[in-house]
């Protein structure tokens, strides 16, 4: 195996337990295109199943908008669900209150296109949400439910990796929807270089979240990444609710995570296209970075990142040292081996 051009010096101070905080909140990424709304209770899904996410996402998004939030006039008396009830967002939405509720048993087939609109107005949907109804009724529009062979992995074409590598200033990695990381530059694997002591290649970014003990003092905003985590692979699971590696690592982590189950019972979405992230890394400290992401058209499914610091900030020096002792680390190892690639097998 190629090492990582990190090097070891980057992972030293992983070894380091770190306690999981759950005892704030802050609001969500900014430029997600969502707005994480509150739990829905204990209720977990072990696995990816398109009819329980329909009948889930759309009773949650229905619990939380209240009668006056929508417009309807009450006349007092105590209301027996949160939120509006099936027949005001039938009303809503101008169709019958018999078409809604069976929408709601989790069956979208053959909703048209203006009604899906209709029950996004109804609901507050945004963005993010109202893309996933369309993804989960496209699913329900399915003839096969045969669920995906296991997918091999997925190979970076050197094109990529060219452009990758010639972003020397700033962070780089490629990802697909399940968040497994399948390439980046040498600042990229310096940057993310504790998630690459996990000796399972792709690395996933989800099992380095919620599985390792490191990752809440990686990530200062530890509920924040872990809530944009869950987002993400959720709104991946409507996309592709039939991918089994997808689907076999939202069991993995439903099973070892009370965390990850909590927050995937309460069906938040949200598209990561740019914003703000925070990291702890454990040489260069403190670094508050910006992010875009680029989809590769030619590459279903796989997303570039790309982080930079304003000049003139402590990040942006913490940045150059890290480029720096990468950039110093890399040349060493080629000494010492004679290998003329540094990217991790």
């Amino acid at each position: 195996m190629i090492t990582t051009p990190a090097g070891p010096e980057f992972v030293k101070n992983n070894g380091q337990s770190g306690a999981r905080s759950g005892d704030h909140t802050q609001p969500g990424f900014p430029g997600t295109g969502s707005t994480p709304i509150a739990g829905a209770g204990d209720r977990s899904l072990a696995g990816v199943d398109s009819r329980t996410d329909i009948r889930e996402f759309l009773a949650t998004r229905r619990a939380r908008i209240t009668p006056q939030q929508a417009g309807l006039t009450t006349y007092g008396g105590r209301r027996r669900v949160p939120g509006l009830r099936r027949e005001e967002v039938a009303h809503l939405a101008g169709v019958s209150v018999d078409y809604y509720n069976r929408l709601e048993r989790g069956n979208l087939g053959g909703a048209s296109d203006s009604v899906l609109d209709a029950i996004a107005r109804a609901l507050h949907l945004d963005e993010a949400e109202h893309a996933h109804l369309y993804d989960l009724a496209r699913a329900a529009n399915t003839t096969s439910r045969t669920r995906r062979p296991r997918a091999s992995q997925q190979q970076i074409r050197p094109g990529v990796q060219r452009i990758l590598d010639g972003l020397t200033q700033m962070p780089a990695i490629v990802h697909n929807g399940r968040l497994d990381i399948l390439s980046a530059n040498m600042l990229g694997y310096a940057l993310f270089s504790p998630i690459y002591v996990e000796s399972a290649r792709p690395v996933n970014h989800a099992r380095f979240v919620f599985l390792d003990p490191c990752a809440s003092a990686f990530y200062p905003d530890w509920d924040l990444a872990v809530d944009s985590t869950v987002d993400v692979l959720r709104t991946e699971a409507g996309r592709n609710p039939l991918d089994r590696d997808l689907s076999d690592l939202v069991g993995e982590l439903s099973t070892r995570s009370e965390t990850f189950r909590k927050r995937w019972a309460t069906h938040n979405v949200r598209l990561l296209r740019t914003g703000l992230k925070r990291y702890h890394h454990p040489v260069v400290g403190e670094l508050s970075l910006d992010y875009e992401t680029m989809e590769l058209p030619a590459d279903t499914g796989l997303t570039l990142t790309a982080y930079s610091a304003q000049p003139g900030t402590p990040s942006h020096d913490g940045l150059n040292l890290l480029a720096s002792r990468a950039a110093t680390i890399d040349q060493t190892h080629h000494a010492d081996t004679g290998q003329t690639t540094n990217h991790p097998s």
